[in-house]
């Protein structure tokens, strides 16, 4: 009946285990990789789009992160008002400001 069921052997002594610093390379390279490749891109783009909201002045002709292109009339702590069109004013966040347009770029549409 030995031909049915295979003898079992005993096996060898297992590998010395391997460093644990070695094994925890690969996951501080993941991380170094999406530091540089997700999180500091990010940080930088934040960083420019808050200068770009700080050094919003009266004239400036602004795109909205909506799609709305404007003028802006007046400036408050959170909010801009925007003149999109003769005799319409809006008011918007700061934070909605996506860009600022050259001078003179709302008269060529």
């Amino acid at each position: 009946m030995d031909f049915l069921i295979s003898t079992a052997h005993a096996q060898q002594a297992g590998a010395a285990a391997p460093n644990p610093i070695v094994q925890l390379l690969p996951l501080v390279g993941l991380i170094v990789l999406f530091y540089f490749m997700l999180i500091r891109p990010q940080m930088k783009r934040n960083k420019e789009h808050k200068q770009l909201i700080a050094s919003l002045s009266k004239g400036d002709e602004v795109i909205t992160a909506g799609g709305l292109t404007g003028s802006v009339t007046d400036l408050g702590e959170e909010y801009v008002k925007l003149q999109i069109a003769e005799g319409v004013v809006i008011t918007v966040q700061r934070q909605s400001v996506s860009s600022v347009l050259p001078k003179g770029s709302l008269k060529s549409i």
